[in-house]
C-alpha cells in the first residue's frame, strides 16, 4: 500500500494486522463467526427477557441492559475491521474514526459501571431477600441506568476531546485496527503526560472503583452464601453470582492488563489480540456465559424456541 496517496488530514491509516497478510484472511473469517454469535446470543437474551413475563425483574433488566450494550459495542468496531481486513483499503475517514473514537470510549466505560451495578443488585438480591423487591423498584433501575449511561458519556467527551485536540503534526497512521485512544495519542507530535495522567486518573475511577466495588460487594454475598443453611440456596446463589463473576474476571482482567500497566511493558501485536479479545470475543461468550448456569434463562429460551417453532408450523398450515 503506498502510505504517500494517503497523506491528506480527512483519513486515518489503520496498519491493524498488514504486516501479516495471511493473518488478516483467518481473523476475517474468526471475527465474522464471533461477530454472528454476538448478535444471535444477545437479542435471543433481550427478546427471552422482554417477552417472558417470569424474566421481568431487575436481575435480567440488567441483563437486557448487557446484551443491548454488548450488540452495539461490537457494531461500532466490527463492521469497519471486516472491511478493512478483507480489502487492501486500510483507511477511515476523519468523521469515521471521531465517531469511533467516543463510541468506544462511551460504551467500554458503561460496562464497567454497569458490570458494578450488577453485583450491587446481586448483593441486595441475596443479604437482603426480603427487601429485594422493594429496595431494587424500577424507578431505582432505571436511575442507575441513566447515571451509568450519563458518567460514562462523560468520561468518553472528556477524555477523547483532549486527544482530539493533540497536534498531529500530519500523522495520520495508527498502528491499530481500530480508532482506540491510546493509539491516538502515540501519533501526537507533542509531549503527552498530561494527556496520559488524565487518562490514568480517569481510568481509576472508572475501572477501579467499580472493580473494588464488586470485589466488596461478593466478599458480603460469599459471607451470606457461607451462612446459608439449605444446600439448594446456596447452589441457585452460586450459579447466579457465577456467571457474573466470571464475566466480570474475563472483562475486567484484560482492562486492567491493557490499560493500567506502563505503556513499553507489552508488543504493540499483543495489544491488539488483546483488545480483539476483549471487543470481540468477550460479547460473544456473555450469553454463552449467562445461559449454561443459568436454568430461568435456559427455560426462557426454550420457551421462546418452541413459541417460533409453532408460529412457523402453524404458518406452513394456514398457507397450505
Amino acid at each position: 500500500m503506498d502510505q504517500s496517496n494517503y497523506s491528506s488530514l480527512h483519513v486515518f491509516i489503520l496498519l491493524g494486522f498488514s504486516d501479516h497478510p495471511k493473518l488478516e484472511m483467518v481473523l476475517s473469517g474468526v471475527v465474522t463467526i464471533f461477530y454472528l454469535i454476538t448478535l444471535v446470543g444477545n437479542t435471543a437474551i433481550i427478546l427471552a427477557s422482554l417477552l417472558d413475563a417470569r424474566l421481568h425483574t431487575p436481575m435480567y433488566f440488567f441483563l437486557r441492559n448487557l446484551s443491548f450494550l454488548d450488540l452495539c459495542f461490537t457494531t461500532s468496531i466490527v463492521p469497519q475491521m471486516l472491511v478493512n481486513l478483507w480489502g487492501p483499503d486500510k483507511t477511515i475517514s476523519y468523521v469515521g474514526c471521531v465517531i469511533q473514537l467516543y463510541v468506544y470510549m462511551w460504551l467500554g466505560s458503561i460496562e464497567c459501571l454497569l458490570l458494578a451495578v450488577m453485583s450491587y443488585d446481586r448483593f441486595i438480591a441475596i443479604c437482603k431477600p426480603l427487601h429485594y423487591l422493594v429496595i431494587m423498584n424500577p424507578h431505582l433501575c432505571l436511575k442507575m441506568i441513566f447515571i451509568v449511561w450519563s458518567i460514562s458519556l462523560t468520561n468518553s467527551v472528556i477524555l477523547c476531546t483532549l486527544t482530539l485536540n493533540l497536534p498531529r503534526c500530519g500523522n495520520n497512521i495508527l498502528d491499530h485496527f481500530l480508532c482506540e485512544l491510546p493509539a491516538m495519542v502515540k501519533i501526537a507530535c507533542v509531549d503527552t503526560t498530561a494527556v496520559e495522567l488524565s487518562v490514568f486518573a480517569l481510568g481509576i475511577v472508572i475501572v477501579l472503583t467499580p472493580l473494588f466495588l464488586i470485589l466488596m460487594s461478593y466478599g458480603y454475598i460469599a459471607r451470606a452464601v457461607l451462612r446459608m443453611k439449605s444446600k439448594a440456596g446456596q447452589r441457585k446463589a452460586m450459579n447466579t453470582c457465577g456467571s457474573h463473576l466470571t464475566v466480570v474476571s474475563i472483562f475486567y482482567g484484560t482492562i486492567i492488563y491493557m490499560y493500567l500497566q506502563p505503556g513499553n511493558s507489552a508488543s504493540k501485536d499483543q495489544g491488539k489480540f488483546l483488545t480483539l479479545f476483549y471487543t470481540i470475543i468477550t460479547p460473544s461468550l456473555n450469553p454463552l456465559i449467562y445461559t449454561l448456569r443459568n436454568k430461568d434463562m435456559k427455560d426462557a429460551l426454550k420457551r421462546l424456541m418452541t413459541f417460533n417453532y409453532k408460529s412457523t408450523k402453524e404458518k406452513k398450515n394456514w398457507k397450505q
